[in-house]
């Protein structure tokens, strides 16, 4: 069954048409023209409850406004959304206590303040027990190494030391569905190890939905098994990962390391062959010519010293779905 249900939701802004020069300006100030931008057109989708699912897409695509819409934030100028049996921007009092947002660019947490008084204030707004509020507080502190840095004001934390506090203060209440907006942009090794063994753990022991916006694709590959890809606005895939690379992870790069001197092969499935330092670099696409077959061949016509095969990166295969949908 599905926790959350988004049916044909539609989003235009009305939006003032500006243009260059002190004449236009003028002529705006008493006439102002608009134009209307579909941030998002007719999405529908399902994710079922302890999914973690990547919601990608380029800038302007309509992420952040559909962020937005589930977390009640904005109205939907059509479709309905249920997400836990509650419309989000009909029901927002009740639902804002079951969901959890941690945006990159945006903080909760008082700034001139140390991060565990911010936590001390959610507790109240919140309404948790002192029971409830200093077990699960203890836990995430934990589990976040911030046993120290919750005591510094936020001001003088690190990036990396301060979303992760952001992220333990989304998380006080217990909610059960979690929106992450770019929860590692600008952290470093270190940080987004944290961040994300502690994304995958509470969303084993906690069945916690999430929702990952990211530009960092090698956060989607390390905990999203799905990816939804909007662009323009619309839904473009909708799929898992593995038939992804199914699908445009066809292309192969292979090292060889060899001494002989190998000629142009002329042979179906090879794209490209350059000769490189220790050897040969070929590329070749796998739904013609296989690994193995390849390799048989070659080692019947060289003396291969040692071969690497690099397997594209996420980030490649991604940048193939946005040209194969012109976004």
């Amino acid at each position: 069954m599905s926790f959350i249900n988004v049916n044909h939701i539609s989003k235009t802004f009305k939006v003032a048409k500006r243009e260059r020069g002190l004449l236009a300006s003028l002529k705006s100030f008493f006439k102002r023209e608009y134009i209307y931008i579909d941030a998002v057109k007719d999405i529908s989708f399902e994710i079922k409850k302890g999914e973690i699912v990547g919601y990608i897409g380029p800038n302007g695509a309509g992420k952040s406004t559909t962020i937005k819409i589930l977390s009640g934030i904005l109205t939907p100028d059509s479709g309905n959304c249920k997400i836990g049996g509650m419309t989000p921007w009909l029901e927002r009092e009740k639902y804002v206590s079951n969901i959890g947002v941690v945006f990159g660019q945006r903080s909760q947490l008082w700034w001139d303040i140390p991060a565990i008084d911010t936590f001390d204030l959610l507790k109240d707004i919140y309404n948790l027990s002192d029971k409830e509020y200093e077990e699960t507080k203890n836990n995430l502190i934990k589990l976040l190494d911030i046993e120290e840095i919750v005591k510094i004001p936020v001001r003088q934390l690190s990036l990396g030391q301060r979303m992760r506090c952001e992220i333990a203060a989304s998380l006080l209440h217990k909610p059960s569905i979690l929106f992450l907006d770019e929860p590692t942009i600008g952290l470093d090794a270190v940080s987004k190890k944290i961040v994300r063994e502690f994304i995958q753990k509470i969303n084993k022991e906690q069945k916690t939905t999430v929702i990952l916006t990211t530009h960092d694709m090698s956060d989607i590959e390390a905990l999203a098994k799905r990816i939804i890809l909007i662009g323009k606005g619309r839904i473009l895939y909708d799929g898992n990962i593995h038939s992804l690379k199914q699908k445009f992870g066809n292309i192969k790069n292979i090292n060889v390391d060899t001494k002989d001197t190998i000629k142009k092969i002329n042979k179906k499935g090879i794209i490209t062959q350059k000769k490189i330092d220790e050897g040969y670099l070929f590329q070749i696409d796998t739904n013609i010519l296989s690994i193995s077959n390849f390799l048989k061949y070659l080692s019947e016509i060289t003396n291969l010293e040692d071969v690497d095969i690099e397997n594209e990166s996420i980030d490649d295969l991604i940048i193939k779905l946005y040209k194969e949908f012109s976004i």
